[in-house]
């Protein structure tokens, strides 16, 4: 029961007017999945999944990169990309200061190499804290140039995708960096490099239509919603009901556009497997 793992405090323990609701404050979540109340340092022992039924919550980069990759070997790349206003889109400048602030990191994605059990990768991942991962210049560029680092050090590339689309406050902008990171995929594809593509909740729009469907090999994170356009806009374009689970990750790995779904306790060793089977 809830209210047996929330111990209520009352006016003659404490000796002042504190609600038992005010302790929750900082220290409990709410799993939107199972509507469960959750202590937050019980969440974060199971690599933020929810142990009552298994719901991924959502993860920033910093604690991904600490899963996924060995301690004291990540070398960022890149960091110091800033984000312009491309087409003087009204307050964008200073929502981006505010993310800065709030986040402590600069863009949606970061970038960099590092080992995972000794292996050597170049890897990317995206961040739905900031501006919901969405893609605009700085965050196309920075994948492109860590794949360019990439086929320069003849690494793998795996990158873990987290977006809700291409950034319409840098319009077309935005929209070139599908092509421009598609693009550099080919030329680490030619150089006969591996990339491994991950998909975690959520992965929509550009990036979706973009390099994160191009990998060599594609995971995905149990229950990841994953598409282009809302099931809403789907169903008003062909006038039909979609199917239960539709755009999930379960769903998209029976119909062949997901290879596995790897729990994140699972994933680090999952990866390193993949790259041993490829000799690296």
């Amino acid at each position: 029961m809830v209210i047996d793992k929330i111990k209520k405090v009352t006016v003659s323990e404490t000796g002042a007017n504190t609600k038992a609701s005010d302790m929750m404050v900082g220290k409990w979540i709410k799993c939107d999945n199972c509507k469960e109340i959750l202590y937050k340092e019980d969440v974060r022992a199971n690599y933020s999944v929810c142990p009552n039924c298994g719901k991924h919550f959502r993860l920033s980069s910093r604690r991904r990169i600490v899963q996924i990759i060995d301690e004291g070997t990540f070398e960022e790349l890149n960091a110091d990309l800033h984000t312009t206003d491309p087409i003087k889109f009204e307050g964008y400048l200073q929502k981006i200061k505010s993310l800065e602030e709030k986040t402590k990191i600069k863009e949606a994605v970061r970038t960099g190499i590092g080992k995972i059990n000794g292996i050597n990768v170049a890897i990317g991942v995206m961040d739905a804290n900031f501006m919901m991962g969405s893609m605009g210049e700085v965050v196309g560029e920075k994948i492109t140039r860590l794949i360019e680092t990439a086929i320069e050090k003849h690494l793998p590339v795996i990158l873990f995708c987290a977006s809700g689309g291409a950034r319409m406050q840098e319009g077309m902008v935005s929209l070139m960096q599908m092509a421009k990171t598609s693009a550099v995929l080919s030329k680490l594809n030619k150089a006969g490099l591996l990339y491994i593509s991950v998909f975690t909740d959520p992965t929509t729009g550009g990036v979706t239509a973009s390099f994160a469907s191009l990998g060599d090999i594609i995971l995905a994170e149990p229950g990841a919603l994953i598409g282009f356009a809302g099931p809403r806009v789907i169903e008003q374009t062909i006038n039909q009901k979609l199917p239960e689970g539709f755009q999930r990750a379960e769903f998209l790995l029976q119909h062949g556009f997901v290879d596995r779904i790897v729990e994140r306790k699972d994933m680090k060793n999952e990866l390193y497997k993949i790259l041993k089977i490829h000799n690296y």
